[in-house]
C-alpha cells in the first residue's frame, strides 16, 4: 500500500497550536512514525506592526486554533493526532479526517502574505514625528500600505496643506 500523504487540518484549543504541533512531532520521533506523519505546521504570517511611530515585525498565526499535518491516515496516525493534548479533532464532517484539495494547499503555502497594521484610519488626527514637520498634527486622507506612506492634510501657515510621510513617522493622537 503506497498511499500518498495528504494535508489535513486539526482543530486545537486556542493558544495551543504550537504545543500540539510539538507534541505530535515528539510522538512521531519517539514511535518512529515518520513514514505515516510527514510534517506538522502552524501557519503563520509576518506582519509589520506600527504603533506610536515605532515599527516592529511580528510573527502571527494565520489560522488561530488550527494546525496542519501532512500524513497518511491509518489507525495509528489517526490515534496519535486525536489523542494529542490540546487537540479537539480533525476538521471535516463528524470530525473525520478530510484532506485539503491541491488548490487549498497552494493557497496556504504558495503565497507569503506580508502585511502592515496601523493603529489609525482615514479621518483620524495624527502627529508627525521624526521629520522636518515634527510635532505637526494632520488628518489622515489615505493610507498607502504598499509603499508604506500616509497622505495627510496638515494645517500650516493658516491653510490646509497636503503632504505624504512614511507610516513609521506618524503617531495616532487621542482626542
Amino acid at each position: 500500500m503506497s498511499e500518498a500523504a495528504k494535508w489535513y487540518v486539526i482543530h486545537t484549543y486556542s493558544g495551543y497550536e504550537n504545543k500540539v504541533a510539538q507534541n505530535i512531532e515528539k510522538v512521531v520521533e519517539n514511535r518512529k512514525l515518520h513514514d505515516l506523519i510527514h510534517e506538522v505546521r502552524v501557519p503563520t504570517e509576518t506582519v509589520e506592526e506600527i504603533a506610536d511611530g515605532k515599527s516592529k515585525t511580528i510573527e502571527r498565526k494565520t489560522y488561530p486554533g488550527y494546525v496542519l499535518v501532512k500524513m497518511i491516515v491509518t489507525d495509528d496516525s489517526w490515534y496519535v493526532v486525536r489523542n494529542t493534548r490540546g487537540c479537539t479533532g480533525f476538521v471535516g464532517p463528524a470530525s473525520e479526517p478530510t484532506p485539503l484539495s491541491e488548490e487549498e494547499v497552494k493557497k496556504l503555502f504558495g503565497i507569503d502574505v506580508s502585511s502592515v497594521e496601523v493603529n489609525f484610519k482615514e479621518g483620524d488626527r495624527v502627529q508627525i514625528s521624526g521629520t522636518a514637520m515634527d510635532g505637526f498634527i494632520g488628518v489622515v486622507q489615505n493610507i498607502n500600505i504598499d509603499d508604506r506612506t500616509v497622505d495627510l492634510l496638515v494645517s500650516m501657515f493658516g491653510r490646509e496643506t497636503p503632504t505624504t510621510v512614511p507610516i513609521s513617522q506618524v503617531i495616532a493622537v487621542d482626542d
